[in-house]
């Protein structure tokens, strides 16, 4: 019984460690992916702001990697991802609905 105890208490204890995981893995690839999209409504030419988005959406998902593993906790991992992709998540909108810049 007691090693089943011990088995239950390792996996918990490895949850933090896999949210951040997954939150790098996923988290990043969402932000990196909004941030390609969100780059076509610069006032640019499209062509341009492909490659402008495209560029970023490298840096941002090596930042959102560095971010999940640098705060404290995994919820502050999760939670810094999402305020960083409300913004993203509007500017890809525009483009979505054809709003972008031409």
């Amino acid at each position: 019984m007691s090693v089943v105890l011990a088995k239950a208490r390792q996996a918990l204890a490895a949850g933090p460690l896999l949210s951040r995981i997954a939150a790098a893995v996923f988290g990043g690839y969402a932000l990196a992916a909004l941030t390609s999209v969100a780059a076509v409504a610069l006032p640019m030419s499209r062509t341009e702001a492909v490659f402008t988005g495209l560029l970023l959406s490298f840096v941002i998902y090596t930042l959102a990697v560095i971010w999940v593993f640098a705060v404290r906790s995994a919820t502050r991992a999760w939670a810094g991802l999402v305020v960083v992709a409300v913004p993203l998540l509007l500017a890809a909108w525009t483009v979505w609905k054809g709003h972008g810049a031409a």
